[in-house]
C-alpha cells in the first residue's frame, strides 16, 4: 500500500554534468532556444564547461533538466566577493512542475553556498517566478559581473535578478 506521500518523493536525482552529458544538454535545450529563452550553444562549449552544470536524471539515465552556474572572481579593488552566475536553466516539458526545476535551483544555491559566492546573477526572458520564489530581486547589470553583464546581448531585453547569499 503506498501513502499520501508516494506521489512527492522525488523521481530524479541531481548531479553535476559530465563532458559526455554535452550532446544531451543541448538536445534538452535546443526547444528553449527555439522559443527565444536561451541563447544557442555549441555541444563543444557544454562538453567544454559541462563541470559548471548541474542536472537531473530521471531512473532510465535521460537528462530532465539542467542549470549552469559559471563563477566569476570579484574584479580588483571592488571589495567584494565573487560571484555566481546562473545560466542555461531548463527543464524538459515533460517534467515543467513536477519540481524539478526547485530541485535544480535549491541544487545550485547549496553549491553557490560551498563555493563562499557573495551572490548568484541571472537573466531571464520570461516572467523569472521560480527565481523571485527562491529570493532573487530584480537588479541592475552595473551590479553584475561586469564581462557576464558586457556579454548580454540588449535585443533580448532580458530582466536582470540578483540573489545575495
Amino acid at each position: 500500500m503506498t501513502g499520501p506521500h508516494t506521489l512527492l518523493a522525488p523521481t530524479f536525482s541531481v548531479r553535476v554534468a559530465r563532458a559526455e552529458d554535452a550532446a544531451a544538454l543541448a538536445d534538452l535545450s535546443r526547444p528553449f532556444v527555439r522559443s527565444g529563452a536561451l541563447r544557442e550553444r555549441p555541444v563543444s562549449l557544454y562538453a567544454t564547461h559541462a563541470a559548471d552544470f548541474l542536472v537531473t536524471e530521471a531512473p532510465g539515465g535521460t537528462l530532465e533538466g539542467c542549470v549552469g552556474l559559471r563563477v566569476h572572481p570579484a574584479g580588483p579593488g571592488e571589495g567584494r566577493r565573487a560571484a555566481g552566475v546562473v545560466y542555461n536553466f531548463c527543464v524538459a516539458g515533460q517534467r515543467q512542475g513536477s519540481g524539478v526545476g526547485a530541485g535544480l535551483l535549491r541544487a545550485v544555491l547549496a553549491r553557490a553556498r560551498a563555493l563562499s559566492l557573495g551572490g548568484l546573477f541571472t537573466a531571464t526572458t520570461g516572467g523569472g517566478g521560480l527565481f523571485l520564489r527562491y529570493g532573487f530581486t530584480p537588479t541592475t547589470a552595473r551590479l553584475a559581473p561586469q564581462s557576464w553583464a558586457e556579454s548580454l546581448d540588449p535585443r533580448r531585453n532580458a530582466r536582470i535578478l540578483r540573489r545575495i547569499l
